[in-house]
């Protein structure tokens, strides 16, 4: 009998000293990150069976060192923190673009402003030698700071470029330590015996920071392993195994980095959109979404100055009487040849924007699909055929991008195209000479001094069509009053004539005599004269050269009316406004992000929250427990103290 209370006494003494430990780990490890409290759970030992009388105790045993935590708990927490990391690596990286855009010193806006009013002030003061100066050096200060912005957007994209080379390492090193702690605690769980409390919580916790990085997907596997997925089901960690992601030069852009899935020998690109959430998800989405429509809005700006202006500076006579040159830049698009096209293939694409009213901020992919090619707008995965292809060259023209493409294609070869995204960069002034600045008109319009009515003719003007089919200056209209009509056309040119009332009336070549009209605008061969008044029978009007210019300022004018122009988004939209849109729309994305992060920093707060109160060590408990195992400990240690007095008392009687 003494023997079986001393058993029973050992026992919760053991028990005791066990929870005294328990107790002490969860003490000493309340401040670890990722630690999971433990609570000693007892059993009742295997009882004597007496027979009749009954079955006797025999004290106490550790059934299992139990680890609280909940997987749906912890699920939430790591899906919680992905999503706060997405959205704050989002925001930190939108917040820079925002404030360069909106800021009044370093923004684009004030630079458009006093750029047009240089223009305004050389046509308020006749193009003099100063006002020349000063609107060229506006000039240049606008190509200035569409470089710099171009610029900071850069050095922003090398940012997500040194973010997904240290993400990709990172999520590397935590795939390979989370196989690991699979192998070890697998040797345990295969082995019969309890998988360790201390390394189950290691790995969810590094399974927690590796969503700090990207999104991941756990399932559980054999021998208490994980299995870890991220993107579209991409495995990441099966048993013992790891795999790895690698960053990679794109095979269509070699300055962008973009995430690779590592698959023996080869790597196979992800799209951005498949990896979402954590750091390396709010850099891909980051720049997808907004970065790179940032860029070539910017372009897409920059690219419309320089050729709304060259146009109109082109139909202009510089200071040296001669026809205006290009006065700006313009930017070519980018195309990048997938690397990985087929060897044999000899495909050539070329783009270039033809109508800047149709841009629309996105880049585009050009892919042979074995029969045609087809253009993908990347920005919502619309897609236009070209049909029919012809291997020797075809041409179309899509959102004012015309797109050529040449030579022998095989399936799958592609190519990416960026219509803007220089734009803003290679945006420089051409003209180094006030003298360059074609600030008048080509033309001239006289009446002799032997007219005898009323009528007048207006300044005139020209159009694009009168750089490739001008008339033989001069041209002398006469009119005829029997019946109304004017006559002295070129011979080889139609004359197209709008009315007042907007009513307009095409009279092929060759064409004699042309009904007048007082009010009515007379065009041909490019040239635009508006006429007025009640001309006498045989009143006549010249058109000429303009030969005198040097003070004229008709050409600089319709230069300066480009800043109230609709140019964008189908001739609804200035340089001001559409700039305005890409400040706003940036704007708008970032408060959005902002708002976002701080919801999803609540939700990871009270995910947290939740699995803490299961897993969370309370010192306030724990100090209870401490007394609780100490006296318990002190109680089974007095059994057996009794338990040896018994002992001693029989050995007494024996002698």
């Amino acid at each position: 009998m003494a023997g079986n209370l001393l058993s029973i006494g050992k026992s919760g003494l053991y028990a005791a000293q066990a929870g005294l430990s328990t107790t002490g780990h969860n003490i000493s490890n309340a401040n670890v990150a990722g630690y999971s409290r433990q609570v000693v759970v007892q059993a009742t030992a295997t009882a004597l069976d007496l027979g009749s009388i009954g079955f006797l105790g025999t004290g106490t045993q550790i059934a299992q060192i139990k680890r609280y935590s909940d997987e749906f708990l912890n699920s939430q927490v790591r899906s919680a923190q992905a999503a706060a990391s997405g959205f704050e690596s989002y925001a930190a990286h939108i917040a820079q673009i925002d404030n360069l855009l909106a800021d009044q010193t370093a923004g684009l806006s004030p630079t458009l402003q006093g750029f047009f009013k240089g223009i305004q002030d050389m046509a308020a003061n006749r193009a003099s030698i100063p006002s020349r100066q000063a609107m060229l050096s506006a000039a240049e200060t606008m190509a200035s700071r569409f470089q710099a912005l171009d610029a900071r957007l850069g050095e922003i994209r090398e940012g997500v470029n040194s973010q997904i080379e240290t993400s990709v390492t990172a999520i590397n090193t935590y795939a390979q330590q989370i196989a690991q702690l699979n192998e070890q605690i697998g040797n345990f769980a295969s082995g019969g015996t309890r998988a360790p409390n201390d390394l189950l919580d290691k790995r969810d916790q590094l399974v927690l920071e590796l969503n700090k990085y990207v999104k991941a997907t756990v399932t559980p596997g054999d021998n208490a392993s994980l299995t870890v997925q991220i993107g579209n089901g991409q495995p990441l960690v099966v048993g013992q195994q790891s795999f790895q992601l690698a960053a990679m030069q794109s095979p269509t852009d070699l300055t962008r980095l973009e995430v690779g899935y590592v698959i023996g020998n080869k790597v196979s690109v992800l799209p951005d959109g498949a990896l979402s959430g954590g750091e390396l998800g709010g850099a891909l989405e980051f720049r997808t979404t907004t970065l790179d429509r940032a860029q070539s809005a910017l372009g897409k700006i920059a690219l419309g100055m320089a050729m709304e202006f060259n146009k109109q500076h082109q139909l202009g006579l510089d200071a040296n009487g001669q026809p205006g040159k290009a006065f700006f830049a313009e930017a070519p698009a980018f195309v990048g040849k997938n690397i990985n096209n087929a060897s044999t293939s000899t495909t050539a694409v070329a783009a270039k924007v033809t109508d800047p009213s149709k841009l629309a901020d996105s880049d585009y992919k050009v892919e042979f699909d074995g029969t045609n090619y087809n253009v993908v707008r990347l920005s919502d995965n619309k897609k236009t055929a070209i049909t029919p292809y012809v291997p020797a060259g075809t041409t179309a023209v899509v959102d004012g991008v015309e797109f050529t493409i040449s030579g022998l294609a095989q399936k799958g070869d592609n190519f990416l195209v960026r219509p803007t995204i220089n734009g803003a960069a290679d945006f420089k002034v051409l003209a180094n000479d006030v003298s360059q600045i074609a600030a008048a008109a080509p033309i001239a319009t006289s009446m002799p001094l032997t007219n005898t009515g009323t009528g007048k003719i207006s300044e005139g003007k020209v159009d694009s069509n009168f750089l490739t089919g001008a008339p033989a200056l001069p041209v002398t209209l006469t009119f005829d009053d029997t019946p109304a009509q004017l006559s002295g056309f070129p011979a080889g040119l139609a004359v197209s004539v709008r009315q007042s009332d907007g009513t307009v009336t095409n009279y092929p070549a060759p064409v004699a005599n042309v009904p007048y009209n007082a009010g009515a605008t007379y065009t041909f061969g490019g040239v635009s004269v508006t006429m007025s008044g009640a001309p006498a029978d045989g009143d006549s009007f010249k058109i000429e050269g303009n030969t005198g210019g040097s003070g004229d300022t008709r050409n600089i004018g319709l230069l300066g009316d480009l800043q109230t122009k609709n140019i964008f988004n189908n001739n609804s939209a200035t340089f001001q406004s559409s700039y305005a849109q890409m400040v706003s729309t940036v704007g708008n994305k970032a408060r959005e992000v902002q708002v976002n992060a701080k919801a999803s920093n609540a939700l990871l707060a009270q995910a947290t929250g939740a699995a803490s109160d299961v897993a969370g060590v309370n010192l306030d408990e724990e100090a209870t427990n401490l007394i609780k195992y100490q006296q318990a400990y002190q109680a089974a240690g007095k059994v057996m103290q009794i338990a040896g007095t018994i002992f001693d008392t029989l050995l007494s009687i024996g002698r």
